[in-house]
């Protein structure tokens, strides 16, 4: 993500963007006729430009963000991030790739996967990722997103 897409991620940004997708929604649904009014909750996480949730998304993309990003496909739900090296930690390397499977906020939605590597004697090998480390990910993008839906939905 280039540092000119940033500005979408921005809180005011966001909100005044969301004010505006949701307006115009509630506005072209209003000529619609007939007596039911559209169900705000579920109008904030579905009604935006990329092909999945967007709760998800921008969670994905702040718990990631330590991280250099190789690929974002906003349209497909798919983070890509380079290699990243702890400084604190010179001789490991991990990997993510994040994918949202789904418009919907739930757990299922959201698969994180990693690779790991370690440096032997110069040259970057293979290692196991622990399980717990994919599921804490998971569960910290996940309450991020329903974060930013309370706070949406509050404002």
């Amino acid at each position: 993500m280039t540092r000119a897409n940033s500005a979408l991620f921005r809180p005011a940004f966001r909100r005044t963007l969301g004010y505006a997708l949701l307006g115009g929604a509630l506005v072209g649904l209003s000529a619609c006729g007939g007596g039911d009014r559209p169900r705000t909750e579920l109008s904030a996480a579905q009604l935006n430009t990329i092909g999945v949730n967007a709760y998800l998304w921008r969670a994905a993309l702040d718990t990631v963000s330590f991280a250099p990003l190789l690929q974002t496909d906003s349209a497909g739900g798919v983070i890509v991030t380079d290699w990243y090296t702890n400084p604190s930690n010179p001789t490991e390397r991990v990997k993510l790739t994040v994918t949202i499977l789904d418009q919907d906020l739930r757990a299922d939605a959201l698969r994180v996967a990693a690779s790991r590597q370690v440096n032997e004697t110069g040259n970057w090998v293979e290692a196991p990722v622990q399980a717990a480390t994919v599921q804490k990910l998971e569960d910290i993008i996940l309450t991020k997103a329903r974060d930013l839906r309370r706070q949406a939905l509050a404002s």
